[in-house]
């Protein structure tokens, strides 16, 4: 601002002092000069970090509400939204694959938000009729026992339990789930056809995902004719083709304390130095194991017997209950991802929303480094789905590997087949991609918006809390396989957990634990009857129940029959857990039925026995009302397991098909017929 350029006042007497005096113009010049090198340095990160030109920036709103506001109608209005998608996630992929269609949506003129039913206040569902052309989508996954998740158990009751008018309310439903369980996306079925029943008006099918075939097909099989459907439904058309778009822009933040950074924290800041109770999934506690020993005898394979000390925590559990652990990714895989992307692993930085109004500022914990997110919050072993490979192909230099990406990515047969057998036949990472795909190379920030998250693992417990009030035992197998490309893969909890063994003399090793309720449960009354199908780990909980029974029986108690099948593959290698066992036999505790598959010509298995033993199954659920508990492999065991049941039923409960099928899902109803399963 020169004094020349000011209008025209009186000239100043030469005695008197300038306006501005050279230290003035001094200073003034330093803060000009200050302002245009910090703009220029921004501006120049801006270009380094979007070195592609394909992708864009989302536009930020203002946002006028406080990080506490959970009225999503409120956050629709204010940023012009039509589309909100609810997730019900355990594992993760529900609230990825509504993010994903939340994404789309500007392609079809219907900005969208990803919402979680646990963090909204869901009665406003009724409200969002009053915006024009509204939609409501609801990506559901089914748990457990044809259960909701954890953050849709509150909606599920509510939508179940009360006779709301939801009349003029638009929606449409996928479900995730397994088809190998016996309660087949029963969640989203549940949801689809009560919304209706409540009035509401489905835009399009409910869509059906099976993790156990390939649940990424099915969601883009079903997407693909949806938005189609929602088009018709509203009136509208897309708007070409789909704009690749950042979620979240990279702020580096070499200057922040080391004492507000994120080290592995699954929410509070110091968290797991700080330790407080109560324990759940947001905080859970830092427990030490006491014991970490083999179980296997032979056999090249390994099987570890873990446990967690939780004196102090103020946690309970129950035979039955699960132990949920927080585990960390292998640091070779971390340092190759690292290198891969040309980073420097130590780079402080943040992801920040672009999306203001979105509830979820970060992807994960920030700020943090690169070391810790890949280390502590990303699933860089999982198989990368579709969406991920879409957006890799623009950092590919070589139009040869860029449009290989693409072409599996594609909604035609011979894509989708592509990418069954180089993905997920192969079991590819994301680290296996890029080193099979040199000329790849997308920087690591994208690739950290890209991962899903880290998520626990959970492990049937193996012990009771009447003779272990203050520990807590898991059974768990040491996942490690070679893959057709050669390379071996390793299971990202069992391998964090075969590294954490007590040495004298040394701190015992810790791990970030909480522990989830489940509806498997002994009986009430300790005389009634049980039988417990378990072959390998699938012992884990029964080794609970035995306790509780042997503890009740020694406490003076009536405690009816207690009956194991157990089976392996050989009696010298992988019998697990063989001295307790036997021991409870010689007590008289319980009956043992075992089967070694492979210490014969011929295989024997559990459900060999179970045929054998016919009527002494029929006078247990039968006769005496008795309770039946499978767990293990839900795809083949469970299934035989229960059809034997039905045969049971049918043969020695004179019943016809209908009749015993229907017994067995009383038996479900009552508690009675209990799985814990995994496919």
């Amino acid at each position: 601002m020169d004094a020349q350029t000011e209008p025209e006042v009186p000239p100043a007497p030469v005695s008197e002092e300038p306006f501005l005096g050279p230290l003035d113009i001094i200073l003034l010049a330093v803060l000009i000069g200050g302002a245009a090198w910090y703009f220029l340095k921004s501006k120049k990160k801006d270009t380094q970090t979007s070195q592609f030109k394909s992708y864009s920036i989302q536009p930020t709103t203002v946002n006028t509400m406080t990080m506490a506001e959970n009225s999503f109608i409120k956050k629709l209005k204010s940023s012009g939204r039509r589309l909100v998608v609810f997730y019900g996630s355990q594992t993760g992929t529900a609230e990825e694959f509504a993010g994903r269609l939340a994404k789309e949506g500007l392609r079809y003129q219907m900005k969208g938000m990803v919402a979680d039913p646990e963090e909204c206040d869901m009665e406003e569902l009724l409200s969002l009729k009053d915006i024009d052309k509204s939609l409501a989508v609801f990506c559901l996954a089914t748990y457990g026992e044809g259960d909701p998740t954890d953050n849709c158990m509150e909606f599920y009751d509510w939508i179940q339990n009360n006779d709301v008018d939801f009349s003029g309310l638009n929606y449409a439903v996928f479900g995730l789930g397994n088809k190998t369980y016996e309660h087949y996306n029963k969640v989203g079925i549940y949801v689809d056809k009560r919304l209706e029943e409540l009035g509401a008006n489905r835009v399009f099918e409910l869509g059906l995902g099976d993790d156990d075939a390939n649940i990424e097909d099915d969601f883009i099989t079903w997407k693909d004719k949806f938005w189609p459907a929602v088009c018709d439904h509203f009136g509208i058309e897309s708007s070409g083709e789909e704009v690749l778009m950042r979620q979240y822009r990279l702020l580096e933040q070499p200057e922040t304390p080391t004492e507000r950074l994120y080290t592995g924290e699954v929410a509070r800041l110091h968290s797991l130095q700080t330790q407080r109770p109560p324990f759940d999934a947001k905080n859970p506690f830092l427990a030490p194991i006491k014991v970490n020993r083999e179980l296997h005898k032979a056999g090249g394979r390994s099987c570890m017997h873990i446990e967690f000390d939780i004196e102090g925590s103020k946690m309970r559990y129950e035979a039955g209950d699960h132990l949920a652990m927080y585990p960390v990714n292998d640091q070779d895989l971390v340092l190759r991802l690292g290198k891969l992307c040309n980073a420097d692993l130590d780079t402080i930085f943040s992801l920040i929303n672009t999306d203001t109004d979105s509830s979820k500022k970060h992807p994960f914990p920030c700020p943090t480094t690169y070391r810790t997110a890949l280390t502590h919050y990303l699933e860089i072993t999982a198989l990368p789905r579709t969406h991920i490979l879409k957006e890799l192909a623009e950092y590919c230099s070589e139009e040869k590997d860029k449009e290989f990406l693409r072409f599996m990515c594609s909604t035609n047969p011979e894509g989708k087949a592509k990418y069954q057998q180089w993905i997920q036949d192969s079991c590819r990472n994301i680290v296996h991609v890029l080193e099979d795909l040199p000329s790849c190379r997308p920087p690591l920030d994208h690739i950290c918006e890209l991962l899903p998250r880290l998520q626990p693992r959970y492990y049937s417990i193996s012990s009771s809390s009447k003779l272990y009030p203050t520990t807590v035992h898991v059974t768990a197998v040491l996942v490690k396989y070679e893959t057709t490309t050669g390379r071996v893969n390793h299971g990202v909890a069992t391998t964090f957990l075969s590294q954490k063994h007590p040495l004298d003399g040394q701190p015992l090793p810790r791990v970030p634990i909480f522990i989830r309720k489940s509806q498997f449960r002994l009986p009430a009354k300790t005389e009634t009857p049980v039988i417990m199908v378990g072959p390998g780990t699938g012992l884990a909980p029964f080794r609970g129940f035995i306790q509780e029974r042997d503890f009740n029986r020694k406490d003076g108690k009536e405690v009816g029959q207690t009956i194991l099948y157990f089976g392996c593959r050989k009696r010298t290698e992988d019998y697990i857990y063989e001295e307790e066992l036997e021991d409870y036999v010689e007590r008289g505790v319980m009956k043992l039925r075992t089967a070694f598959s492979r210490d014969q010509a011929h295989k024997v298995y559990v459900t060999h026995l179970l045929e054998e033993d016919m009527d002494l199954l029929w006078s247990v659920i039968g006769e005496n009302k008795g309770h039946f508990y499978i767990c293990g492999d839900a795809k083949n065991m469970a299934t035989d397991v229960r059809n034997i049941l039905l045969k049971v039923l049918q043969t020695k409960g004179n019943m016809s098909e209908s009749e015993a099928i229907q017994y067995i899902k009383k038996m479900e109803a009552q508690k009675r017929y209990s799985a814990d399963v995994w496919s």
